[in-house]
């Protein structure tokens, strides 16, 4: 199998493990879906998932303007031929109205100004992309009469720093620490008010800590692709904090499991839950795999942590997203690791060519 199909040979071994009901294949067969920041880790997982669903009658609609990406072009995305991209930004009405002309059923909202440290370092922007761009896609979703409205909201970003373990859906913090985790709660408070004042169906699916196939590296991306980067790289992997520091990493196929069902299940309609692994994993402990993974041997390097990094733990309770829509991750942390690293190894030139990691200081590590 060609590199470029590998992502779909990793999407069909999924399902198969996960062996969706007739019902829920039935229920997105021939549908047309948008889906927003679909070029991204999680959207572009979720894009290729819905395709298949879909079939030849459907039509995936991604909406992104590749902000994330340096390359400007996402790296080992499929050609798929039910798929439409369409760069463009979720803040302008001539790229929301392209979008919409394609009478979608379903939105998938996943643009986002991502995330925390770019969020504290552009403030405007974040909440530019993040309240405004969501209140012209929730406007323009009752509008037209869309189904379902799926947010990607984010339960390392509401929750906050003070949680009792594992984390639940009746917990909401107001001790926010980025301009990022701020804007995640004010577009759950925006879903709930459409679909209480507008009966548009939305619902809210709490993220935490993905992973996998999908994302680069970079200054403001996730923390598991940026330390596999410099593993390769045989460098020393930044350790901020003392490395006992948990969280809840969750495989990017088991988050978009959860939106699959999302959109199926009734019973989640006006609901928020958690979408996780429901396992927690230190900070050293992953260090230790992705070294172990790559042969890299180089000792960490020590720095204080982030200023708004105040998370000791992060372990999600899963129990309601089990109780609405089924949700079962069905990938272990290791096997998730395993399946990222190959894909670096299989795209290896693309990945270091769109790394994004500009000359000079990151904000994240200097002296306050």
């Amino acid at each position: 199998m060609l590199k470029k199909h590998k992502r779909i040979e990793l999407v069909n071994n999924y399902l198969e493990k996960l062996n969706l009901s007739q019902e829920i294949k039935e229920y997105f067969l021939g549908r047309n879906i948008l889906v927003t920041g679909g070029a991204g880790a999680i959207g572009s997982n979720l894009s290729i998932v819905l395709s298949k669903l879909v079939g030849e009658d459907g039509l995936i609609i991604i909406i992104d303007n590749l902000s994330a990406n340096k390359s400007k072009d996402p790296v080992d995305f499929p050609q798929l031929q039910n798929v439409m991209f369409v760069n463009g930004d979720i803040r302008k009405d001539i790229d929301l109205k392209r979008v919409f002309r394609e009478k979608p059923t379903i939105v998938y909202h996943l643009a986002a100004f991502f995330a925390n440290q770019n969020s504290v370092d552009y403030p405007e922007t974040s909440a530019d992309v993040d309240v405004q761009g969501m209140i012209k896609l929730l406007d323009l979703a009752q509008f037209t009469n869309v189904d379902k409205f799926i947010y990607a909201s984010s339960g390392c970003a509401i929750y906050g720093s003070y949680g009792e373990m594992p984390l639940k859906e009746d917990f909401i913090s107001m001790h926010l620490t980025t301009p990022y985790q701020i804007n995640k709660m004010t577009g759950e408070m925006y879903s709930n008010f459409y679909f209480h004042h507008y009966g548009l169906k939305t619902v809210n699916c709490r993220f935490f800590n993905s992973f996998g196939p999908g994302e680069v590296p970079g200054q403001y991306r996730n923390v598991i692709p940026n330390f596999v980067y410099w593993s390769m790289l045989e460098k020393s992997l930044p350790l901020t904090g003392t490395g006992d520091e948990t969280r809840d990493f969750t495989y990017v196929l088991d988050l978009v499991q959860g939106l699959i069902k999302a959109a199926f299940y009734e019973e989640a309609v006006g609901e928020a839950f958690n979408l996780a692994s429901g396992r927690e994993t230190k900070i050293k402990d992953m260090i230790e795999m992705v070294n172990k993974s790559t042969g890299n041997h180089i000792p960490v390097t020590k720095f204080p942590p982030r200023k708004w990094d105040t998370k000791k733990r992060l372990l999600a309770s899963i129990d309601l997203a089990g109780k609405l829509i089924n949700y079962k991750p069905i990938i272990s942390f290791e096997e998730g690791l395993k399946s990222n690293f190959e894909w670096f190894e299989n795209n290896w030139k693309d990945i270091q060519e769109a790394a994004d990691f500009p000359t000079g200081m990151s904000s994240a590590v200097r002296k306050k």
